[in-house]
């Protein structure tokens, strides 16, 4: 696999909301590296977390591959989503380390964006043995 089909796929399993085949995307200990100090291994694992998808609506991801060796790559990417639970917004505000918003009760949840940069390592079979994430988010005004 190179760095080009990864994004390509990690774009469909985003948009599709796919853990499946988020987690297919990996070898079978593969590691996903969602901040420098989190990591997911193995297929159970990535499955479990990529299942917050479900509680994302209307996604939107878009990227650009920046550099590609022969066994990984590095790509800058940027997604829009409508939080759709309660449950991701408190998971979202908790990840940013700002605390919730202002949020009165009933107000509409918020629209996120994401952008980030991930750099992978492929295993001769072509799957992901390592992928790592730094982003930041927000959310996007009314």
């Amino acid at each position: 696999m190179s760095i080009h089909h990864f994004m390509a796929a990690y774009k469909r399993v985003w948009e599709g909301r796919d853990k499946a085949g988020f987690a297919a995307l990996f070898t079978p200990d593969g590691e996903y590296h969602n901040t420098p100090f989190q990591v997911q291994r193995g297929h159970a694992a990535l499955a479990d977390y990529w299942a917050r998808i479900e509680l994302q609506r209307d996604i939107a991801l878009d990227y650009a591959v920046l550099a590609e060796t022969t066994d990984g790559g590095i790509a800058h990417w940027h997604v829009t989503y409508q939080v759709a639970s309660e449950e991701l917004f408190r998971i979202w505000a908790a990840s940013t380390g700002t605390g919730l918003p202002d949020r009165k009760p009933g107000d509409p949840l918020p629209r996120l964006v994401l952008d980030g940069v991930l750099t992978a390592q492929f295993a001769p079979g072509g799957l992901c043995r390592a992928a790592r994430i730094w982003w930041h988010s927000m959310a996007l005004p009314d």
